[in-house]
Formats: C-alpha cells, structure tokens, sequence
C-alpha cells in the first residue's frame, strides 16, 4: 500500500478515496447480528414483499428500461446449460454454438441498425455511450463531443467518466420546446473544427422521434462522426439511423427479451460502418470454414484488452452480456420481422391513446410536444411530478419519470411509458388516480 500511494504521489488512504462525497463513504459497515439461514431466508421474503413493481402495480415508467412481454420459449431456450454457463468464447474451436447464436445476434442487429458491423457486446447504452465518445475521438483525432440538452443524467454521469481521462469536453445543444426534436441551429452554433462526435437518439428522452436526425450531418461534415443511439424495437418500423448518415449506432438490448429486473443485466448494442471497424471496441464474430471446408465460426476481431496488448485495445472493457446477446437473438428469431414490426406498431398506437385519454383530463397537458411518439411522452401537470408520484404509488400506480433534473422549469412534467403489456383497465386506473390526487 505504501509504495502504491507513494508511486500515486499521496501520502494517506484517504487521499486515494478524496473524490468520493463524504456522505457515500462507509466508514463502519453496519452490520446485523448474525442469524441461522431459515431465519435469513424469512428476513428476506419479508423484505422482498415490500417491493413495487410491474407484477404487482400498473407500471408507467420506462426512460431507459421497458416491460414488453417475453415469450416463454425465449427463456426455455436460453436456460439451456450450454449458454447459461458460458462465461466468453476463448477457444472458438470448442465454443461453436455460443459463436454462432452470437454472430446470429449481430446479424440481426446489423439489419435493424442498418450498419455494416454490430459487436457482441457492450455492457448497456450508458457504457456504449461512452466508448462511442472514445472511438469518435480516435478516428477524427479530435476531442470535443456533442449530446442533446435533453439526455438521462446516468447516461451523461457514465459519458463525463470515460471521457474525463482522455480529456474529451462533453458540451450540449438544445431541443426545439414546442416539438421536442433537436434544435439544428442551437447544434450548428455549438459546431467547430474540433468536434470528434455528435450524439442524437431515437426516440429521444422526450420519447419524440426526431426527424431533425436526419440532417444533423449536412451541418456536421464529413469529418465529425453522428453517434445515434436508437431503440431496436422503433427501427423495426422506421429509416435505419445508417440512411440518416450515422457513423455508430449504439442501443440498449434490454428490451429484446429481457425482463427489467429492478434494473439488469442489461445489453450495450455497439454498430459502426466497416471503414472503422478497427477502431471499434469489444470483439467481433465471424463465420469462417475450418480446414475440411465446413462452416465454423470465430472471434474475428478482438480489441479488448484480454486478447490484445494493452497498449492496441481499442477499450478496457474486460467482460461481456453474452448471456443477454443470446437472448436478444432468441428473441428476435422466435418474434420475426413481422411480429417486431407488429409489436412496434401496437407501441406506437398505445402511446397515442393513452396520451389523448390523459389529454381529457382537464389539469393534464398531454402530450407536451408535437413530434410524433414511441413508447413514451410527457405530459404537465399543475404541481410538482414527484409529488405526484409518491400519491400515485399510494394508490398502487407506479407513475412515470419526473423530469426534475433537467431544470426547475421541467419539475412539474413526468414521462408517461406504455408497452404492449398495459391494458384498457391500467390506462383507466392511472387516468382515475390522477384525476383524485390533482
């Protein structure tokens, strides 16, 4: 220890931990006294009981992780012993079918996203955020990037901690207040010679699906690379980000299988065009021959720094959601191309309704923004959101997310989620319960 904080340049361990805001520190871990196992397993039932959540309550907040229904076969296949105890491929030779249930999930996501190439895979959107920032920097040699004003503050939180290192400045444009799309004037002022990166998303925080994407990079040029982060669902039905001139499409996989469960595991979805495919991070599938000529699969390229020198990784990413990219991929294989479409639709259609029912509510202003929505929408209310929520959950409704932190202008507007698994007789309790508490 003492040669590590002399190598450091600090002389105390609390100098080592001086980042950390004194009110996160465990000082003195407090500790319950111990308890026979049966006793451990009824303390834990009865705390677990506590819990709100999808199951139990009608649930309206999405921002990031969705509750869409996942066929039982997806988990029956899944739950199989030769992929729920893969931890990663490092002899390909004898790994075959993980290899090729994960080239299979970046085929598909090749397809959605509309890019040459798709890894397999990114931990989340937050952590694929901030590598796109990275690989933005190395192919164009710059170091500024570009995000929406209007981005969840975990992902913002997790781009600001990958790009403090390298010394990437993180700036913000704004959003038109009337449609909610980005606000092209507000991004082409905030432009210069040394910005690496643009990052959009479709849909946006607002749940707006911006048409503005789309000519972000005349503005741009050549040079600066469009980072669009998009929901796999939504493309399902839409333009791929690749027709709208993105460089990186990243996502979130969660929503292609995965239950939320109170937050994970979840999958980073990392495409890019082939032109950059060797600065990209993570690792790559690739379909081969062996040497009788049958087909077999193998980890083309792997820039991580487990297969590489440190000083080539193109990440430090060190493990994987291989787990979650199967998954994604059983889902996708067993919904189709027209049950995704459909499924899309249905969201689309939700989403419309729900926002004109709550939109009759004489003190609810629904939807705020003009655009056309997915999955989700804001809505202004005549008091606090958050104060809102806490008398929703009384009543056993699990509102939406409050929009608080993007300023005290926005406290009193919450974004409403809805997905296939709402019903009529959900959408009639949240209007019913928001009429009482307002």
């Amino acid at each position: 220890m003492k040669q590590m904080l002399k190598e450091l340049g600090l002389k105390t361990t609390s100098e080592l931990f001086a980042a950390i805001p004194e009110e996160a520190m465990l000082h003195e871990p407090a500790l319950p006294e111990g308890m026979s196992e049966m006793d451990v397993m009824r303390h834990i039932y009865a705390v677990a009981k506590k819990n709100m959540h999808a199951g139990k309550a009608p649930s309206f907040l999405g921002a990031g992780i969705y509750n869409h229904f996942v066929p039982a076969a997806v988990e029956e296949i899944v739950s199989r012993s030769e992929f729920y105890t893969s931890y990663t491929s490092y002899q390909p030779e004898i790994s075959q079918g993980m290899l090729q249930t994960l080239f299979e999930y970046q085929s598909f996501m090749v397809e959605l996203t509309g890019m040459d190439v798709v890894n397999a895979s990114m931990y989340d959107w937050a952590s694929a955020l901030g590598e796109a920032a990275l690989m933005s920097a190395r192919v164009t040699k710059r170091s500024r990037f570009l995000i929406p004003e209007n981005i969840l503050p975990d992902r913002r939180m997790v781009l600001e901690t990958y790009c403090a290192g390298p010394g990437i400045e993180i700036d913000t444009y704004s959003y038109n207040k009337e449609t909610g799309e980005a606000d092209l004037e507000s991004l082409a002022e905030k432009m210069d010679e040394n910005t690496a990166g643009v990052y959009a998303e479709l849909p946006n925080l607002f749940g707006v699906i911006d048409s503005k994407v789309a000519g972000m990079k005349g503005i741009m040029g050549e040079k600066t690379l469009l980072v669009a982060g998009a929901n796999p669902l939504l493309l399902s039905v839409m333009k791929s980000p690749a027709e709208m001139g993105a460089d990186i499409v990243i996502g979130e996989g969660q929503i292609t299988g995965s239950r939320m469960n109170f937050g994970g595991p979840l999958l980073g979805i990392f495409g890019t065009r082939k032109k950059y495919i060797r600065t990209m991070p993570g690792r790559i599938i690739g379909a081969t021959v062996d040497a009788n000529g049958n087909r077999a699969f193998t980890m083309t390229l792997q820039t991580r720094e487990q297969h590489i020198r440190r000083s080539r990784a193109t990440s430090n990413i060190c493990s994987n959601e291989a787990l979650s990219a199967v998954t994604s991929a059983v889902y996708i294989a067993v919904m189709g191309g027209s049950g995704l479409r459909n499924l899309a639709a249905e969201n689309l259609m939700k989403a419309e309704k729900l926002a004109a029912m709550l939109d009759g509510l004489s003190e609810i202003e629904s939807p705020v923004f003009s655009a056309p929505h997915f999955n989700e929408f804001v809505i202004d209310l005549p008091m606090e959101a958050k104060e809102v929520n806490a008398l929703l959950l009384e009543k056993k409704i699990i509102g939406g997310l409050p929009l608080g932190f993007l300023g005290d202008e926005m406290k009193n507007r919450m974004i409403i989620n809805t997905t296939e698994m709402h019903t009529d007789a959900d959408y009639n309790a949240l209007a019913g319960a928001l009429k009482e508490v307002l």
